[in-house]
């Protein structure tokens, strides 16, 4: 018998002995994702209708006056939110000392983007980008205020923050950007619709997580310990920002206003999938991780089942992205927005990089190991703006090739990193993402040549070109499900058997 075949016996064997906490993790996955589907097709159904309302332009505008906000936000975090997550003891005070601490720096933040509103107005010749900057400012405070009810939630399984907040905060954004942009407030519909949803989220988030300040007692010793484990992983955070801020100044100054709004509709429909498979990964998996990091074979074993299933899910949405996101775009957007299906296409290696990152990167971070992502932030960081330098004179669609070359490698880097943490081998880890990966290939083949034997489905009528897609959709999971029963009859018997439930 093979290496690879004890481990695969090795892994059964642990995975039958997972304990309790296979079941709540099974039930926050299932929880996670029926929410997650709620919420991103509130997003969906926004968006489409926001770009009806919108022009590229307007939302240029939008993406240019916030991209300093969305950096500093990952900087008042600073990390303390996943390391009161994983903390053992001292939870009270912990929590006490992680409020106060990113409070602070969201007082910081917010005024530090105050100031800088008028840097940000010059940097892309835009009076309104400023304005947009300074009204923006007061999200960074509101949003420091969800750290420690949100992470105390993710702590203890607690999953009204998916099940209620979440829906609620897209729902909230949806209602009042959808109802203002239909009034003619242009921009404004976006700042105030964002304002909605983060209102929302801190009311949503003190209510359910039942925490107050005081019942701890914060501490500079506290804070140096958690900061520790923190500072790699706002680092992280703070690389991630620094990159996708460069790309937005860059598509800005240099293809303009109406690239950067076709640039924001085609990334955000492009990672929707990629970012809600991050994010239930995040948290659901992080605290499980972390209850079980010193017992090698359960980790083990949950690790390269949790991967399993992420790269179960992700390798047919990639599919879909690729055969028919442009047409998808066009018929649902307009064609004012092609630009956007062209870099919904190129971007869906992203969502893959991204299902890759999910799994290792909580691993690394249940086992408190959160120095090694360094390297992934020195990765992003060169790769990820130097790659968008070197293709930008391809437009969009070098942008697009840039960040999905980036993701993919990362989640390489991290799988890596995550290989004498968890102790899998490499022989194992291919032969679970290998079957997929063709089955998604040969679904996404198929679909092409149907297209391109009978014509795009842009080209239909409205109701038409929508029953066209979902028709095509359905023929390429057919296709994939059937690939996979004979590259991996394990999954495909798993999957069935979860559907019979």
């Amino acid at each position: 018998m093979t290496a690879e075949h004890h481990e695969a016996a090795a892994t059964r064997a642990s995975a039958e002995q997972v304990g309790p906490l296979a079941g709540v993790v099974r039930r926050g996955v299932l929880i996670s994702g029926i929410t997650m589907v709620v919420t991103q097709l509130i997003s969906v159904v926004s968006l489409i209708w926001i770009a009806r309302l919108l022009s590229p332009a307007e939302v240029g505008i939008y993406t240019a006056g916030t991209v300093l906000t969305a950096f500093l936000t990952s900087c008042t975090e600073g990390g303390l939110r996943l390391a009161l997550v994983q903390r053992e003891h001292d939870v009270e005070d912990a929590a006490d000392t992680v409020f106060w601490a990113t409070a602070a720096a969201g007082v910081l933040g917010s005024l530090v983007a105050l100031c800088a509103a008028p840097i940000l107005g010059l940097a892309f010749g835009s009076d309104l980008v400023a304005a947009v900057a300074v009204s923006t400012s007061g999200l960074l405070l509101l949003e420091a205020l969800t750290n420690v009810p949100d992470g105390l939630m993710q702590r203890r399984f607690n999953f009204l923050r998916k099940l209620v907040v979440d829906p609620s905060r897209a729902l909230a954004y949806a209602a009042v950007t959808i109802a203002l942009a239909t009034a003619g407030f242009g921009v404004w519909s976006m700042v105030l619709g964002q304002y909605a949803a983060v209102v929302v989220w801190v009311i949503g988030s003190w209510t359910l997580g039942r925490w107050r300040p005081g019942r701890g007692r914060p501490s500079i010793r506290l804070w140096r310990e958690l900061a520790r484990f923190a500072y790699p992983l706002a680092i992280a955070n703070i690389v991630v920002y620094v990159r996708e801020s460069a790309q937005v100044v860059i598509l800005g100054r240099v293809l303009g206003e109406r690239a950067l709004g076709n640039y924001r509709y085609g990334s955000r429909i492009g990672m929707l999938a990629g970012n809600a498979v991050f994010e239930i990964g995040s948290y659901v998996l992080f605290p499980a991780f972390s209850r079980f990091s010193g017992d090698a074979g359960r980790f083990r074993a949950g690790f390269l089942r949790a991967l399993r299933w992420i790269w179960f899910a992700a390798a047919p949405v990639a599919a879909v992205i690729v055969a028919l996101g442009e047409p998808a775009v066009v018929v649902v957007l307009g064609e004012p927005w092609r630009d956007a299906g062209l870099l919904l296409v190129v971007l869906s290696g992203a969502g893959l990089g991204l299902a890759l990152q999910a799994v290792a990167n909580e691993a690394i971070k249940a086992a408190g190991r959160s120095a090694l992502f360094h390297w992934t932030s020195a990765t992003e960081l060169v790769l990820g703006i130097g790659l968008v330098v070197v293709l930008l004179p391809f437009g969009l669609i070098g942008v697009g090739l840039a960040i999905s070359v980036t993701e993919i490698v990362s989640g390489i880097l991290l799988l890596g990193l995550a290989k004498p943490i968890v102790g899998y081998r490499i022989g194992a880890l291919i032969s679970l993402l290998y079957p997929p990966t063709a089955a998604g290939a040969v679904g996404a083949a198929t679909v092409l040549g149907l297209t391109a034997t009978f014509g795009s489905p842009a080209a239909l009528p409205t109701l038409a070109a929508i029953g066209a897609l979902t028709a095509l959709c359905l023929i390429l999971l057919v296709v994939y499900l059937a690939v996979l029963a004979i590259l991996d009859r394990t999954m495909f018997r798993a999957f069935t058997a979860r559907l019979a439930r």
